[in-house]
């Protein structure tokens, strides 16, 4: 039996899913029995491969490069898994989108800045105007909440997916646990 085609990304959050996900200690080495983490912030592979397996996505949808990430990912997918309250929900992320981008932006470059006060216009990506939950933009096949979701959680949902199976979550994790 072939390796299944496995990434991760971060989009905005805090890695807190990613911590938990390496929280799995040695069971990591059962997985990578039977999955090929070909792409994520835990390797140093830079572009995003064709023919994905599972694709885990931790945080919201908050910038245009996080928009851009995330179709792409979804199309190059057969599971596309929400990964976090922040992936689910929005979360942490989404407490900004009542006080919009520009106040966000000044309230972080300029109003708090003792050193060259001015809000970037290079490298940072821009921020779309609501930060939103990754459902809202692309079809998500499993959602598992949980800031972070335990690794205990997120090892069970990935040896179910290996095994072709969507997990039963309901009685693993909830939105903030």
């Amino acid at each position: 039996m072939s390796k299944l085609r496995l990434a991760t990304t971060w989009l905005d959050g805090c890695s807190g899913c990613h911590m938990s996900l390496l929280d799995m200690d040695e069971r990591l080495i059962v997985l990578a029995e039977k999955v090929d983490l070909l792409y994520g912030p835990l390797v140093d592979f830079k572009k995003i491969p064709k023919d994905l397996d599972i694709v885990l996505i931790e945080g919201a949808v908050s910038s245009e490069d996080d928009l851009k990430k995330v179709r792409k990912l979804r199309k190059r997918s057969k599971i596309l898994v929400a990964l976090g309250d922040c992936a689910v929900t929005a979360n942490v992320p989404a407490m900004r989108n009542s006080f919009g981008v520009d106040s966000v932006l000044d309230r972080a470059y300029k109003e708090n800045a003792a050193l060259n006060p001015g809000v970037p216009d290079e490298i940072i990506p821009a921020l779309l105007p609501h930060a939103r939950p990754v459902r809202e933009i692309v079809p998500v096949d499993v959602f598992v909440p949980g800031c972070p979701p335990p690794a205990d959680v997120i090892f069970y949902t990935l040896c179910e997916l290996v095994e072709g199976r969507i997990p039963d979550l309901s009685e693993q994790t909830r939105f903030g646990k």
